[in-house]
């Protein structure tokens, strides 16, 4: 298993803490990976990626030009990482802020509507969430086990209080991921 993974978003949107936690869970299961964030100079607000490798082989390139898979938290994003995505890879989108569809049709598009559901469950910042858990049921990397010890291991203590609505919203993602694999989304 080799995945390269771009995560993208507006600065604030959780974009890089999704590639943490994504890389968090690969060492749990004792992967190979790499994390690189990139952020414009005005943080919230502008533009924030990062991308994360995670393989079952040593990395010998932490650069990625056409990702496996892209999580795009906002219509900039998918402008830029859509045409990008390796064919055969995945695409998850957040159907909340991006009201176009993808026009691939050699990919997995996955749309999830994750602003909607970070807002239902108290908080529209847990966005990324809701797409993560997307990604990983959508395809295999790590498992949703592995997210949610990530979070248990890597939240400081005073932000505890955010761990139990996070899970949930990851959940939801995953679930709605394999509703729409089934036809029922």
């Amino acid at each position: 298993m080799h995945e390269e993974v771009i995560i993208s978003g507006f600065g604030g949107q959780g974009s890089l803490f999704a590639g943490q936690l994504l890389t968090y869970a690969g060492l749990e299961e004792g992967k190979y990976v790499t994390w690189i964030p990139s952020y414009g100079p005005e943080m919230r607000g502008g533009t924030a990626h990062c991308t994360v490798i995670i393989s079952d082989d040593p990395i010998g390139s932490p650069i990625i030009r056409n990702p496996t898979a892209a999580i795009v938290l906002n219509s900039p994003s998918m402008d830029k990482y859509e045409p990008l995505v390796k064919p055969g890879g995945v695409l998850v989108l957040n159907s909340s802020l991006i009201h176009r569809h993808s026009t691939r049709q050699d990919i997995t598009v996955i749309e999830i509507p994750a602003n909607d559901i970070a807002y239902q469950e108290g908080d529209v910042k847990m966005a990324n969430m809701a797409l993560l858990g997307a990604l990983v049921t959508a395809r295999a990397i790590v498992s949703l086990e592995s997210i949610k010890q990530a979070l248990d291991k890597h939240i400081p203590e005073r932000r505890r209080h955010i761990i139990e609505p996070n899970k949930r919203v990851l959940m939801r993602g995953a679930e709605m991921t394999i509703l729409k694999r089934a036809g029922r989304g």
